[in-house]
């Protein structure tokens, strides 16, 4: 079998157990990974949104295979919430297309939508936690940005390491791929990532800047 994320070892579709669950209401919150939709960006640094969502699945036997609001989703229960898990099929500088059909049809405030990406500026193992703020020059979150009309959502930045020298091209090195020698450390980025969104669910989004920050 072709691996269609960094998480190929697993079997992530386990429909006979998925906690699919709407019985806690209407959707409430919005958890986003940004990435690219295609094999040969699975295991780019631009698609540590989608490792994170991908994690997410896995550790709660959730299919993100819906099509929808022009993403692959799924309607769960997680942390005690109904949430959409999402990752747009826009690719990255639209991913602000996808976010708004999904907030707009459940009106979701930005407020509770976390969005989950890929930063250059932290080295490979880290997480930083914001609850809003600006794009830093991400171009899927200034998409996001301009169609939410807003930067009061919180969002979780997966660290994938800086640029080797000043010069280097920058969509070059974000849509590189994690060298295989430093998976592992993304991968903990990624449950720390995992574990931070449950907590931001959870209305504890301090707790989770004090521990993972």
């Amino acid at each position: 079998m072709q691996a269609n994320n960094i998480f190929d070892l697993f079997d992530l579709i386990s429909k006979d157990k998925n906690k699919e669950d709407t019985s806690v209401g209407p959707v409430s919150w919005l958890v986003v990974g940004l990435g690219n939709p295609g094999k040969e960006y699975v295991y780019t640094r631009h698609n540590a949104g989608f490792t994170a969502i991908d994690l997410i699945s896995k550790e709660n036997n959730i299919s993100v295979t819906k099509s929808g609001y022009q993403s692959l989703y799924a309607d769960c229960q997680l942390a005690g919430k109904r949430v959409l898990l999402m990752k747009p099929q826009t690719f990255m500088n639209n991913s602000g297309i996808a976010v708004r059909e999904a907030a707009s049809f459940y009106k979701i405030p930005p407020s509770n939508i976390i969005v989950i990406y890929d930063d250059i500026s932290l080295d490979i193992g880290r997480i930083r936690i914001r609850r809003k703020g600006s794009d830093g020059g991400h171009n899927g979150i200034k998409s996001i940005i301009y169609h939410l009309q807003s930067d009061a959502f919180p969002r979780i930045k997966i660290g994938v390491g800086q640029k080797p020298h000043p010069d280097y091209d920058l969509a070059s090195w974000v849509l590189s791929d994690i060298p295989a020698a430093d998976r592992d450390e993304f991968v903990k980025a990624a449950e720390k990532a995992y574990h931070s969104t449950e907590l931001i669910l959870k209305n504890e989004t301090e707790k989770a800047m004090q521990l993972y920050n």
